[in-house]
């Protein structure tokens, strides 16, 4: 049981397969449109359970709960050394000598 209050993730189809819109890309048209909304949860609830959340702009969203505590996992990917050497260049370009780090 998740604790009312307890910060949380929650998703939702928002449309099937057959209701998205006739321009989208073909390979688009085969999936459904989701979304995932991270908020506070208006009462006790469970994984798997449908449930309501106060978003923190106060938009109330319903879904399915999926996560507690949920983290940013994103990145900006490996390091690549091509675009450290480019924005050398760059500032060497635009300030000569005048640049100083």
């Amino acid at each position: 049981m998740v604790e009312k209050g307890s910060w949380v993730q929650i998703h939702k189809i928002i449309l099937n397969p057959s209701e998205r819109a006739p321009q989208v890309p073909d390979d688009t048209k085969k999936v459904p449109l989701e979304m995932w909304v991270k908020g506070f949860l208006i009462d006790y609830g469970s994984i798997g359970k449908i449930v309501k959340i106060e978003t923190i702009t106060g938009r109330i969203e319903e879904g399915e709960l999926v996560q507690v505590n949920p983290s940013f996992k994103h990145n900006y990917g490996h390091f690549v050394p091509e675009i450290l050497a480019i924005g050398q260049k760059v500032k060497n370009f635009m300030y000569g000598d005048e640049f100083d780090e």
